[in-house]
């Protein structure tokens, strides 16, 4: 991306000039409207995406690293695994990342690490990292409440006598 944000897709775009930083933190909030909730729930595999909220706490830190802690709230529609019906599944989700300039970012293998998001020039793109969140909070195998799979060690109801012998007479 010419704003050099992150790579990805432009569904949700919302780039964050970095020069609007000053040495405290900064606050900001990105809400995606209706057509963008449309593509995202396109490019994110989903029946529909209601509505995407991102509340930002951003800071600088050393060597161009800036330290983003996120609020994201969202309402969904999925498909039940185990019914197939349509249901609505609400998230909220606090999450810490850091935009980094590319190529500086750490080689670190371990998974409790802060995520680092790459960027390249004088902006991030904070409605960008807000999807790409919330695609790491989607189940993959999400179930509507309640929904159970049918019991199948559970013993067949007895036969009735009449079966039974019907079943006789039919073979004699």
């Amino acid at each position: 991306m010419t704003e050099g944000s992150m790579t990805g897709g432009v569904e949700f775009h919302r780039p964050f000039a970095l020069d609007r930083l000053g040495v405290g933190s900064f606050e900001e909030t990105v809400v995606a409207n209706a057509e963008e909730c449309a593509a995202l729930a396109r490019r994110l595999g989903i029946p529909a995406l209601r509505a995407l909220t991102c509340r930002w706490r951003l800071h600088r830190a050393a060597r161009g690293r800036i330290e983003a802690h996120g609020h994201m709230t969202a309402s969904m529609v999925r498909d039940c695994v185990l019914t197939l019906e349509a249901f609505t599944v609400k998230t909220a989700e606090d999450f810490k990342i850091a935009f980094v300039p590319a190529g500086s970012e750490a080689d670190d293998p371990d998974p409790e690490a802060v995520d680092e998001v790459p960027y390249e020039g004088i902006a991030v793109d904070l409605g960008e990292a807000a999807a790409e969140q919330l695609a790491l909070t989607l189940d993959p195998y999400p179930h509507k409440p309640g929904a159970k799979l049918p019991d199948l060690d559970a013993p067949a109801e007895p036969e009735s006598p009449f079966a039974a012998l019907a079943r006789r007479m039919k073979d004699s």
